[in-house]
């Protein structure tokens, strides 16, 4: 396999006389997705946490590339081309779709209605209907509130604008949350559409069918801890659900 675009080693986090992360590992590589699954308390979150930059572990060490980096903030994350698309989402339900694809991140128009701050929305509109396209998020309207779209569609503007900015990899914490059968597909196929682009994305879900149907390779942790390494082609539910409780453990991959 190819040298590992995101690999964290050993790492450990604390929240006082909590030990969260007890050495856990991780690793994903270009252009695939990789689910990384574990019970509740198992340290999912944290270890996410710890590689976007909205935490820091006590010790341990990340690689972007092979090249060692500290990731001390989101912002650094994002210096290195990887995002979040967040559980809650984090869309703006008043704004247009284009509006929330660019939100912290505006064109503003040139000269000195840019220096005041006027924004540059047909450009904006133009390039969000484009990574729109790219993806396959389908709107009918890009004119209107975010908040009046679909649930399905909601997640997929979050996931295609996580993916606008990310080019290395990026982080969808459980993306088809209560969303319908038809709605689901529809963002699953925007993320096999996403890892066909080159771009890692790391599923983190609690749906096991979901992690089968669409991820490359599973990671589990399990007590703060990586406990079984998983091809999806080659899993079941049962082998999933073995790592998870402890009663399959392991490091190999094929």
């Amino acid at each position: 396999m190819s040298q590992p675009l995101l690999e964290a080693r050993e790492l450990v986090k604390h929240y006082g006389s909590v030990e969260a992360l007890r050495g856990a590992s991780f690793s994903a590589h270009p252009g695939e997705v990789v689910a990384l699954i574990g019970d509740n308390g198992a340290g999912k979150s944290t270890l996410v946490k710890c590689l976007s930059g909205v935490e820091q572990p006590d010790s341990g060490s990340i690689e972007v590339a092979g090249k060692p980096v500290t990731l001390d903030s989101p912002g650094a994350a994002r210096s290195h081309g990887i995002e979040t698309a967040y559980q809650d989402l984090a869309v703006a339900p008043d704004l247009d779709p284009a509006a929330n694809l660019f939100l912290g991140r505006e064109i503003r128009r040139g000269g000195l209605l840019g220096k005041l701050g006027m924004l540059d929305k047909p450009a904006m509109r133009t390039r969000a209907a484009e990574q729109f396209e790219k993806f396959g998020v389908t709107l009918q309207n890009l004119d209107v509130p975010i908040g009046s779209l679909s649930g399905g569609q909601r997640q997929s503007v979050a996931v295609a604008r996580s993916v606008a900015w990310a080019d290395k990899l990026v982080f969808m914490d459980e993306p088809t949350a209560a969303l319908g059968v038809v709605q689901r597909e529809r963002v699953l196929d925007v993320i096999r559409r996403v890892r066909d682009s080159g771009i890692a994305v790391v599923l983190i879900s609690h749906n096991m069918p979901e992690v089968l149907s669409v991820a490359d390779r599973v990671e589990v942790l399990r007590l703060g801890r990586r406990v079984a390494r998983l091809r999806a082609a080659d899993a079941t539910l049962e082998d999933l659900v073995g790592a998870m409780t402890g009663a399959l453990s392991t490091e190999d991959e094929s």
